[in-house]
């Protein structure tokens, strides 16, 4: 069968935890045999990549969700790595309005130049839809600051499919974009009763989950609040509430996703440890 690798870069997010990394801000990275793709390649995405032993120049796709540097720092000397430093147009590169020409708010943060060197870069907005090899990626909506923030959602008809919500505050029908995904990522920044606009709480979280019925949710992209408050009790709570297994992301980690959902964190010991498997039914 088909298998997906996420590997998590990065966990962090907002400003405090981005210029003190309190957690890597490096984005995620998804493969397959036929994927190599970089989500959100925020601060430290470079220095990640290569330090894991993922060589940047095999990414075939880079896909940034919105104009905020946590983000898309590293986007551009991402796109240098993909196009192998620029002397072969290649790949891909997918990101709304404001990352490729600026809105009003904020933007543009990938110059002409860099734009010049895929070999196809993609405009999104909610609904846009477009083909990596046999994976299919649909632009989500989201509410943000950046209102052309975008989310994610990757369908394959044998590992099934997954999502991510970058940030976003909670909208009636947010969660219906992601019915019958078997993993949904979440960037929970804040915990709950710590509402902050154009973001996601811990309470957002659970009508999100209880709106889209997903197997598995993982809970990433945490602001100091809720590095502080703790994560796993926030995780508990979604869990508890709604049914859903969920886990807390972390630095390192790798979720394979086949026939079950694996998930493997990476610091607790140098050479992994299963800390949770999944069937799929």
């Amino acid at each position: 069968m088909t298998q997906l690798e996420l590997i998590f870069l990065g966990t962090g997010g907002g400003r405090f935890v981005t210029i003190t990394q309190k957690r890597r801000t490096a984005g995620i990275r998804i493969l397959s045999e036929k994927l190599n793709i970089h989500l959100d390649p925020g601060p430290g995405a470079l220095v990640h990549s290569l330090n894991m032993g993922l060589n940047p120049q095999k990414i075939r796709a880079i896909l940034v969700s919105h104009s905020h540097p946590d983000h898309y720092t590293d986007a551009e000397v991402l796109v240098e790595a993909m196009t192998q430093g620029t002397t072969k147009r290649r790949g891909i590169l997918a990101a709304p309005h404001s990352v490729l020409f600026g809105n009003e708010t904020c933007g543009p943060v990938v110059s002409k130049y860099h734009q010049q060197m895929p070999e196809n870069v993609i405009e999104l907005k909610t609904g846009v839809n477009f083909n990596i090899s046999d994976i299919k990626i649909t632009a989500t909506e989201a509410r943000h600051t950046d209102p052309d923030t975008v989310g994610f959602r990757l369908e394959n008809r044998d590992f099934g499919d997954i999502a991510y919500s970058s940030d976003t505050e909670f909208f009636e029908g947010v969660g219906k974009q992601y019915k019958g995904v078997r993993l949904l990522l979440l960037c929970v920044m804040r915990p709950s009763g710590k509402p902050w606009k154009g973001h996601m709480t811990t309470d957002d979280a659970i009508k999100i989950v209880e709106e889209a019925g997903p197997e598995m949710i993982v809970m990433t992209h945490f602001g100091m609040q809720m590095i502080f408050s703790g994560p796993y009790r926030e995780a508990k709570l979604i869990e508890q509430r709604t049914g859903v297994p969920t886990t807390v992301a972390s630095d390192g980690m790798r979720i394979s996703v086949g026939e079950e959902i694996r998930v493997r964190r990476m610091e607790r010991k140098q050479k992994g440890l299963d800390d949770f498997v999944k069937s799929r039914k």
